[in-house]
């Protein structure tokens, strides 16, 4: 062997030490990822169109459900995360990312929910001005 070849050897080069992707990272893995992906977004589509649920919410839970669903597909499939990968790192940064979309969606949702039930009264009380004959009606007090 060469001086360049023992080099190699040292690094750990040459060995068929190759970085594991995971089990996915197959054509088959991949013809899976997709095909889950395609029906997980065409079930959503289905259920809106064909106004499947009678009530709206319950259809919106199934979509968010199914989009969950959906990432984590995504995440084993395409992105080929899983508990192992990178020594566990990969896991505690997708945990504190979740944690950060939790906080934000659900201090978004809590602030357009209160803005809608404080301010929103007001406006129903009002009536426009067409509907009044031209005069401004003042709201009703109880």
């Amino acid at each position: 062997m060469s001086a360049q070849d023992h080099a190699m050897d040292d690094h750990g080069h040459g060995h068929g030490h190759e970085e594991e992707v995971g089990p996915h990272a197959t054509l088959g893995g991949y013809l899976t990822g997709f095909v889950l992906s395609v029906f997980l977004t065409a079930v959503p589509f289905w259920l809106v169109m064909g106004n499947v649920f009678s009530k709206s919410s319950t259809t919106a839970i199934v979509i968010l459900l199914i989009g969950a669903v959906q990432i984590v597909v995504h995440m084993i499939y395409f992105l080929h995360m899983n508990a192992k990968s990178e020594g566990g790192w990969n896991m505690l940064s997708l945990m504190f990312t979740l944690t950060l979309v939790v906080i934000t969606l659900t201090g978004s949702l809590w602030v357009m929910f209160h803005l809608n039930s404080n301010m929103m009264p007001q406006m129903q009380r009002a009536q426009p001005a067409e509907e009044s004959g031209g005069t401004i009606v003042p709201p009703r007090t109880k």
